[in-house]
């Protein structure tokens, strides 16, 4: 069956793990690291959680673990499940279920994790970008001589990005284009941090517009365990389809082999809130 892996972040059941009956002995971020060295091994993880139990509940923690891939969670909770996994008891892992209106709006991925999945599944050097065009868009001396009349205007620094994220051996370009803005002080014009803080926007408009580029693309994961890329629909949804469906609609531009987990060493940025879960009945 194919399943597609789109560059958003992940919020189906289906990709979450609810683990709990983990032990009271070690600190929060030392099971968060033990866990997340467990699962990685896997699939790649977006995120890794872990809590303290409620007090009704005793001593303990639990966590909720997020794959990109719903077949790597499913993998993950028969392999895991019921395993004296952390030199304690065993854990409990059931795949978590989520209200479904919650999966109609999935936020993109930012610029990292964007680069992060396409490693993972395309390889380090199965893909590149391609900078178009990076334009200055501030007008800061235009903007200067407008302030004496509305001196109460802000100024801004505006940088504009095109880009293309480019496969290479499969002839696949997918565009992205974004512009950044930030505010900017007078007192700063001028100074290094004004420098600094050009550049910071400069590198803000390259990674939003690559992020828009990953946007338009689709990892697809068949049966066989290859990963192809699509190009992703605009409006229709996928998740539907059959597998007769999906290689008629999607247009495919190459297969690669699987590449291969990587464990990370450190846990990835957790700002993207949780959604609310339901625990599933044990039996």
């Amino acid at each position: 069956m194919i399943e597609l892996v789109p560059f958003a972040v992940p919020v189906a059941g289906d990709k979450t793990l609810l683990v709990w009956e983990l032990s009271s002995g070690p600190t929060a971020e030392a099971l968060q690291h033990s866990v997340f060295t467990v699962f990685s091994q896997i699939g790649l993880l977006y995120s890794v959680r872990v809590f303290p139990n409620a007090a009704v509940a005793g001593p303990g923690f639990y966590g909720i673990i997020k794959f990109y891939s719903a077949r790597d969670a499913h993998r993950a909770q028969k392999a895991c499940d019921q395993k004296q996994l952390f030199r304690t008891s065993p854990v409990k892992v059931r795949l978590g279920t989520s209200h479904k209106a919650v999966q109609h709006n999935t936020p993109a991925l930012n610029s990292s994790r964007c680069q992060e999945l396409a490693n993972y599944y395309i390889g380090f050097n199965g893909w590149s970008k391609r900078i178009i065009k990076l334009q200055d868009l501030s007008n800061l001396e235009e903007r200067e001589k407008e302030d004496i009349v509305t001196p109460l205007q802000k100024q801004s620094l505006k940088f504009f990005c095109a880009l293309e994220v480019v496969l290479p051996s499969h002839e696949c370009r997918s565009p992205g284009v974004c512009m950044a803005e930030e505010p900017l002080d007078k007192l700063e014009e001028g100074s290094l941090s004004f420098l600094m803080k050009r550049k910071v926007t400069q590198k803000l408009a390259i990674q939003k517009a690559m992020t828009d580029a990953f946007q338009k693309l689709l990892i697809v994961v068949l049966e066989s365990g290859k990963v192809a890329v699509a190009y992703r629909p605009c409006e229709e949804a996928t998740d539907a389809r059959t597998e007769e469906e999906l290689q008629d609609f999607i247009q495919v531009c190459g297969v690669w082999e699987p590449c291969g987990q990587r464990e990370e060493e450190c846990l990835s940025d957790f700002s993207s809130e949780e959604e609310e879960f339901r625990l599933p009945e044990l039996d």
